[in-house]
């Protein structure tokens, strides 16, 4: 049986002048709502289209405790921590998927 995966992530705009900090039952689902301006006001108002940051946890309540904790820092701390795991500020999602439909190519290279 699978267990139900929480994320923490932090999406950006274009030039990376505005950081959202969420939690979500299912990343894919929610970064699509981002792109798609459907959903929090906020996201819409300033772009926030581009992830940034994740961290998973296996239990909703330490994925909330996290999202408040980052969301208490300030602007110095949250880029600290992007650039800690995402120095180029990759747009996540998007290397998310090329990873994804790579592995689904080479799987199905393999089948006969």
């Amino acid at each position: 049986m699978n267990q139900k995966t929480y994320t923490v992530y932090i999406m950006t705009n274009k030039r990376h002048t505005t950081l959202y900090t969420g939690v979500t039952g299912d990343i894919e689902h929610r970064v699509h709502r981002h792109r798609a301006k459907i959903g929090s006001t906020f996201a819409r108002k300033y772009k926030t289209r581009k992830l940034v940051y994740m961290e998973h946890f296996g239990q909703v309540w330490e994925a909330i405790a996290r999202e408040k904790q980052i969301k208490a820092g300030s602007r110095a701390d949250k880029i600290k921590l992007i650039e800690t795991e995402n120095p180029g500020w990759q747009d996540l999602f998007e290397t998310a998927d090329a990873d994804n439909h790579r592995r689904q190519e080479s799987s199905s290279d393999e089948r006969p």
